[in-house]
């Protein structure tokens, strides 16, 4: 599926986070997430947060397609030709449900902020979903991006979250996270890569020289 309209997650001239067949860095907290699922201590809420640039969206997704297509994997990874994989790079998976700034359908541009309307959308999509049973997945992308009132109605389902719920909050500045969306969520905080982890990613990727993959990476300053 091929979006017109703009896309408040989306960083101009770079392919969607939820296209991303992989994850370049962050292996502890990778590690720990899988943990955590592994150990039965899934928690339903999960604050991504760090620096921009740094792969925050790429994790939720890369998360998102854990879940949901049953990976038994040690690093996030899943088949990017399964089925569900190709649905949720479509946006057409049921049992994911995205939330994110929307566009104004009048002038075709984005609002400001995440409004409430969104975030009730979220009831209707765990309620028609809780029949069929399993997991259920919601992307906030930006979770700093709230206004008031979408903050309030988030905080009740994260309060009393539907069975099988996980929440996904990505934030670039998680101190205009409402305090007690922080309290009930577990934290992920990702650091700058380094300048070592994009160097050697750049040469894989692209088969440039590892004199200047560090110069880039250089450039980079971890982002």
């Amino acid at each position: 599926m091929t979006e017109t309209a703009p896309e408040a997650d989306r960083v101009p001239g770079a392919p969607h986070p939820r296209e991303a067949t992989g994850l370049i860095g962050h292996d502890s907290a990778v590690a720990d997430f899988i943990a955590a699922a592994r150990a039965h201590r899934l928690h339903h809420g999960w604050l991504i947060t760090g620096p921009r640039g740094t792969g925050k969206a790429t994790l939720a997704w890369q998360i998102a397609k854990w879940l949901l297509s049953d990976s038994d994997s040690d690093d996030l990874s899943s088949d990017p030709d399964s089925p569900v994989v190709r649905r949720i790079r479509a946006l057409s998976e049921p049992r994911l449900q995205l939330i994110r700034r929307p566009v104004d359908e009048k002038t075709n541009r984005l609002r400001a902020e995440i409004t409430v309307d969104e975030i009730r959308r979220l009831h209707g999509f765990f309620h028609m979903s809780a029949a069929e049973g399993g997991r259920r997945v919601a992307i906030i992308d930006a979770a700093d991006e709230m206004n008031p009132a979408a903050a309030n109605a988030l905080l009740k389902l994260l309060e009393e979250p539907y069975p099988g719920s996980v929440f996904l909050l990505v934030s670039n500045n998680p101190d205009r996270v409402l305090g007690t969306i922080r309290s009930r969520s577990q934290l992920i905080e990702i650091r700058s890569l380094s300048t070592s982890v994009i160097a050697e990613a750049l040469q894989r990727r692209y088969g440039i020289t590892e004199q200047d993959a560090v110069s880039v990476a250089h450039v980079a300053e971890g982002n």
